[in-house]
C-alpha cells in the first residue's frame, strides 16, 4: 500500500534519485549520474517551481520515495509536457502512474494548454504502451541526448487536449 500523492520537497532528494536510480537501473546501459546530468534532481521543489510547473511523490509503507512525476509548461506555450514519471516495478499496475499522469493533464486543461506531450526513452518499451493506453500518439520525432546512457527518446503527444 502507498501514501497519498504529495508534492515534492527539496529535501526529497535521496528518496528520488533512489527511485530514479532504481528504475534506470532495469535497463542495459541506463545510467544516472547526477551531478554530471541531473543536478535538478536535488532540488525537485525548487526546479519545478522555476519551471512553473508542479511535480509530485508518493511514499510506500516503509517511507520511502515509490513513485513521482509531474508537469511544466511545453517549450511551446500552448502545451504542458509531463516529466520524469518513474513508479517503483513492485506498485505498477495499481494505478499510481495513472493518476500522476491525471493530475498533470487536469493541471494542463486549468492553464489552457491545446495539448500534452512528453518524451520517453527508447528503452522504455512498458511506459511506451502505458502512454499509448491513455490516449497519447508517437509522433515519429526522437531526439538524442548526448548522454552517459546514450538515449535516445519518443517524442509522444495527446492532442487536441481542449478545455472540456
Amino acid at each position: 500500500m502507498t501514501g497519498a500523492i504529495r508534492p515534492v520537497l527539496d529535501s526529497d532528494a535521496d528518496g528520488l534519485i533512489r527511485l530514479i536510480d532504481v528504475c534506470w537501473s532495469a535497463y542495459e546501459g541506463c545510467i544516472l549520474d547526477v551531478d554530471a546530468e541531473e543536478p535538478q534532481l536535488r532540488a525537485m521543489r525548487s526546479h519545478f517551481d522555476a519551471l512553473g510547473g508542479e511535480y509530485w511523490v508518493v511514499e510506500n509503507a516503509g517511507g520511502q520515495i515509490a513513485a513521482a512525476g509531474g508537469w511544466a509548461p511545453a517549450v511551446d506555450p500552448s502545451g504542458s509536457e509531463i516529466h520524469k514519471l518513474y513508479v517503483l516495478a513492485e506498485l505498477r499496475r495499481q494505478g499510481i502512474a495513472r493518476r500522476l499522469v491525471g493530475m498533470a493533464e487536469a493541471a494542463a486543461r486549468s492553464r489552457g494548454s491545446r495539448f500534452v506531450e512528453l518524451w520517453s526513452d527508447t528503452r522504455f518499451l512498458e511506459a511506451h504502451a502505458f502512454y499509448e493506453a491513455l490516449g497519447y500518439r508517437r509522433t515519429g520525432r526522437t531526439r538524442d541526448l548526448d548522454d552517459l546512457s546514450n538515449t535516445t527518446e519518443f517524442h509522444f503527444v495527446k492532442e487536441p487536449f481542449t478545455v472540456s
